[in-house]
């Protein structure tokens, strides 16, 4: 049965398609205070008042381009628009964000003035010099860490495994969200490039080729289409693909518009598996492909059927799937033994375009946000992808712009 949510709740990998009011009401509150206490620290450190009145006319200027990116048309606008919005609030948000540390680190040094004696200045000096650090370094995953293309090797035992696919090698990509490099193809071209010189036998996409509307893909078709391995390209929708995060004029536009998406993944040469599977053949043995449309938690809309794919779930064929979100394998699949599907390959959650040392906020979110996973019988494997693109902000911080090569071995 499909079902349909008009509106999906915001996450930060997710572009908000409705303000929540809450939420950025407490972030200006936090960034006033900020900008208050950085004010009076200016004006009672520095004689000269240069310092505090360009903090205080940049902090003007700062308000009024969130203002006027909150104003503008997120749903309705055009592909420029939504990059515009992006570039905004990340200006804002990559200043702020580094005014926060500063303060939190500068509030501590007045510590010692509880006990009647002065502030550690070496740790307001920590404060400054982490402030800009913060800034410099989100500005660096905007500019140069995402494109920074990580390819990661990843080997999978797998007893179930045919003898003829000992060694596979299957290239999975996920989430290029092509519409925040605008016509700009160069960095699509460069995935294409690095993807190509993996000697792949199969090259999977996990979906979300898009922003919100089909049209993004339109400047990436060439470069998208000398993509190839041995047994060509496949690919699977993600809930960006389906026009929800856009406003149509009306219903049949929408529709239209996802089927002018398909037409072109076809033009490219990709197959798309729209609950659907192939076999693929190596000598009298074989394997399947199963590629579902989006199946996920809430809010984010159920267009998949497993069943409508591969009726024969049980059988003994060996299976490798294709479903965009990993919670669809956390809520379906893992621990289940009628399911006779040893592989999932996933992608949905971009690692929230953060990750340090292994850790990533999307911790919060997903159990299953990037990497390798197996369930308490190592019967069901899922592989989740933390994405080629952006959405959201445009920045990748650490979680690096992800290309990895799984081979399937047999035990």
């Amino acid at each position: 049965m499909l079902t349909y949510c008009p509106y999906p709740v915001p996450y930060l990998f997710d572009y908000p398609m409705r303000i929540p009011w809450i939420p950025l009401l407490i972030f200006l509150l936090i960034s006033l205070f900020s900008d208050i206490y950085i004010y009076r620290c200016l004006v009672t450190r520095f004689k000269n008042r240069l310092w505090s009145r360009l903090h205080l006319w940049s902090s003007v200027g700062l308000y009024a381009l969130l203002i006027c990116a909150i104003s503008l048309p997120r749903r309705g606008g055009d592909n420029s628009m939504l990059l515009a919005v992006m570039w905004m609030i990340y200006t804002f948000i990559s200043v702020y964000f580094a005014k926060y540390v500063f303060v939190a680190i500068d509030m501590i040094a007045y510590i010692p003035r509880l006990f009647r004696r002065k502030r550690w200045y070496v740790l307001s000096r920590i404060a400054a010099v982490s402030g800009i650090l913060v800034f410099a370094t989100m500005w660096w995953g905007a500019l140069i860490d995402r494109f920074n293309i990580e390819i990661k090797e990843v080997k999978i035992h797998l007893s179930e495994l045919p003898e003829s696919f000992d060694g596979y090698r299957i290239v999975q990509i996920s989430d290029f969200h092509t519409g925040t490099y605008g016509n700009d193809t160069t960095f699509v071209a460069k995935v294409v490039d690095a993807v190509n010189s993996l000697d792949a036998d199969l090259v999977v996409f996990t979906g979300d080729i898009v922003n919100s509307r089909s049209s993004e893909l339109t400047p990436h078709v060439g470069p998208l289409g000398r993509m190839h391995a041995r047994d060509g390209v496949l690919s699977v929708m993600g809930n960006h693909d389906y026009g929800d995060y856009a406003n149509w004029p009306s219903e049949a536009e929408k529709k239209a518009s996802v089927q002018y998406l398909k037409d072109l993944q076809s033009s490219m040469g990709w197959k798309m598996l729209n609950n659907s599977a192939v076999k693929i053949y190596r000598g009298n043995d074989s394997i399947a492909v199963i590629g579902v449309e989006n199946i996920g938690d809430s809010p984010f809309p159920v267009y998949g059927s497993l069943p409508k794919a591969y009726p024969e779930l049980a059988d003994s064929v060996f299976k490798v799937l294709l479903s965009h979100n990993p919670a669809h394998w956390n809520d379906s699949i893992s621990g289940n033994h009628g399911l006779n599907i040893p592989l999932t390959l996933s992608g949905h959650t971009h690692a929230m375009q953060m990750e340090i040392a292994g850790i990533s906020p999307a911790a919060l979110r997903y159990h299953t946000w990037g990497g390798l996973y197996a369930d308490p019988d190592s019967t069901h494997y899922l592989y989740v992808n933390t994405g080629i693109g952006t959405v959201g902000f445009p920045a990748r911080i650490g979680a690096e712009p992800e290309i990895t090569v799984l081979t399937l071995t047999k035990n």
